[in-house]
């Protein structure tokens, strides 16, 4: 990541809409660990560079969707795939019923943290 650019929180945005396709700000926010003022200011920040862009849906005006550019879809590819090949590196050490654990763990994390977001939010 260090030679993007990108920090933290904008690696994790990114990756989330990568994976997830476009998504309303406040459903982000909670995905990647941020508060509502925080995600805003990463998403206006990722906008000015272009990353980013948001979207009126159909249904609702209030509900603004963030979408990948294209240069954000091209940058987050290539950055998440060296990062995932770093990952499966540091990895490499754990026996396959270690890694199905961490990845157990990981995600157990994660969705404490969303639920834990949620409701301070």
């Amino acid at each position: 990541m260090s030679g993007t650019g990108l920090g933290d929180s904008d690696f994790r945005v990114l990756e989330a809409l990568l994976h997830k396709g476009p998504l309303p700000v406040n459903t982000i926010g909670p995905k990647v660990w941020l508060t509502p003022g925080s995600i805003s200011v990463a998403v206006d920040r990722m906008e000015k560079k272009k990353f980013v862009r948001r979207k009126s849906t159909s249904g609702d005006r209030r509900v603004r969707l963030v979408e990948l550019t294209p240069k954000g879809r091209a940058l987050i590819a290539e950055t998440f795939w060296e990062h995932a090949a770093a990952m499966e590196t540091a990895t490499g050490v754990l026996s396959k019923e270690e890694r199905l654990m961490l990845l157990r763990l990981l995600k157990k994390l994660g969705k404490g943290r969303e639920s834990e977001t949620r409701r301070s939010g």
